[in-house]
């Protein structure tokens, strides 16, 4: 992937009742590539959201996953509309521009929190929209449910248990 050529986010995945928005940065290469949010096998996403729900993860089709997100009122999205990088690493991240969370706030009055899927989302979130967030609407940040270690790995029982938090907002 050149650094010259930028790439862009997907299309936010919302259902009409929403009450949580979980943005992440900016999708992967393989992700990109499916047009799927989270696409990496080894990504931990899809496993924990089943978890949380106590429902089997069996290998789902992907319109299974997005059914059953929107389902549980979750919605999909990302900090980052467009932005350079070489690979798939959020430290390569360079020039982003962020999507308007704003206006999808306004047009979704009924979420309540937005979950942070590591720490790149909430920087570049925080960088972009010093104002204009609902008071009603809380942030949280949450570990990253990325294959990439991190210089603080959690187990996937801890993940769960902190991704767990948005269930108070369901």
């Amino acid at each position: 992937m050149n650094t010259n050529e930028p790439i862009y986010s997907m299309p936010k995945m919302i259902g009409k009742d929403a009450h949580v928005l979980i943005l992440g940065s900016m999708p992967g290469a393989q992700s990109l590539a499916k047009q799927q949010y989270y696409a990496n096998s080894r990504n931990q996403f899809w496993r924990i959201m089943y978890a949380l729900f106590n429902e089997e993860y069996s290998n789902p089709s992907y319109a299974e996953k997005t059914e059953f997100v929107k389902k549980h009122q979750i919605a999909l999205w990302d900090s980052i509309h467009y932005c350079k990088r070489r690979g798939s690493l959020d430290s390569a991240i360079k020039d982003e521009e962020p999507n308007d969370i704003p206006s999808l706030l306004r047009e979704h009055p009924d979420i309540r929190v937005i979950a942070f899927n590591g720490s790149k989302s909430f920087a570049v979130f925080k960088k972009h929209f010093k104002s204009g967030i609902p008071s009603r609407i809380d942030l949280i940040k949450m570990p990253s449910t990325s294959p990439t270690p991190s210089r603080y790995p959690k187990t996937m029982d801890e993940k769960i248990e902190d991704w767990s938090k948005i269930k108070n907002y369901l």
